[in-house]
């Protein structure tokens, strides 16, 4: 067997002043993102962004990773747009690009700053990570979720270690992720599993699923999804090598299903879906929450009668 690649620590930390700490998106469930660093030590194998590097000119192989961009003045810029009088306090995702609980948070703390821009105007925010460190942030999460509505979303492909090591080379095991889960929700957090990506002939198989889903659902997890791997120019070349070197006895099934093409025909990704869905149904991964923290009802307003 093939000793897993060691976790980088050669990080360079470029300190970067934006003009702009929220970000218009289209075509992801939510309107507006913040990131407070662009560039992740997470170096996950199978990362979407690393197709936005290519395009940005920027490196998308094995030296993505190894610069991040902190952008030291992001809180300040943010709470400059959420006072603007056209905000409407819509949901704001942190962690769409960039993992906001990688290792450059523990130094320079901007995503608690962005949280707590986030709870003094009461904005509506959800979450996207990998990061145990997010248990950090507790105080300032539950506070949060008292003023408006709070997601959280940890992703979890796989709880299977050769396929964790070699694809997430960077990130925390995900049981330390799932004892993540139960302390956010034990303080009354929203908090739901993200089963992405899902990789063909890896961590699709029945067992690789349902383990996730059981201990989904033990960790107390609100809800769950899954999605299957897409490889758009950038993210397939590095993948592709990664997969060489430690499974190439299934370069020929990939070369095969991404021809030509970034997503996966529906047909090869629905019987994995379906399991997953049935999964989800028969484990009873749902709302079980004890405390539920949960902003105020809006005042309703008074209709004057004629």
């Amino acid at each position: 067997m093939d000793t897993p690649e060691p976790r980088l620590a050669d990080v360079d930390y470029l300190e970067v002043r934006c003009k702009s700490a929220l970000n218009r998106v289209k075509g992801m469930g939510f309107d507006w993102s913040l990131n407070p660093y662009t560039g992740c030590e997470h170096r996950c194998a199978f990362c979407y962004v690393r197709a936005f590097e290519l395009r940005a000119d920027r490196p998308s192989d094995d030296r993505y990773g190894r610069a991040v961009r902190v952008k030291v003045n992001v809180a300040a810029v943010l709470r400059g747009e959420l006072s603007r009088k056209s905000w409407r306090k819509d949901t704001v995702v942190i962690g769409a690009a960039t993992d906001p609980y990688q290792p450059a948070e523990g130094r320079y703390r901007l995503t608690r700053q962005c949280l707590e821009a986030l709870r003094d105007f009461s904005n509506p925010a959800g979450m996207i990570t990998r990061g145990p460190m997010i248990v950090r942030d507790i105080d300032v999460l539950t506070e949060l979720a008292r003023r408006a509505r709070l997601h959280i979303t940890f992703s979890i492909p796989t709880l299977d270690d050769d396929i964790w090591r070699r694809t997430e080379p960077g990130t925390a095991h995900p049981k330390q992720r799932l004892r993540s889960i139960e302390k956010l929700v034990a303080a009354g957090i929203d908090v739901g599993v993200g089963m992405a990506p899902i990789l063909p002939g890896l961590s699709d198989r029945p067992d690789r699923l349902e383990a996730v889903v059981k201990a989904a659902r033990a960790a107390g997890a609100t809800g769950l999804w899954a999605g299957m791997l897409h490889l758009k120019d950038g993210t397939r070349e590095h993948f592709m090598s990664v997969l060489g070197k430690h499974w190439p006895e299934l370069v020929p099934r990939y070369e095969q299903a991404y021809r030509e093409r970034a997503y996966l025909p529906p047909a090869h990704g629905e019987a994995t879906m379906k399991a997953v869905a049935r999964l989800r149904v028969v484990h009873g991964v749902s709302d079980r929450r004890r405390v539920i923290l949960k902003p105020p009802p809006e005042p309703e307003q008074l209709s004057l009668l004629n």
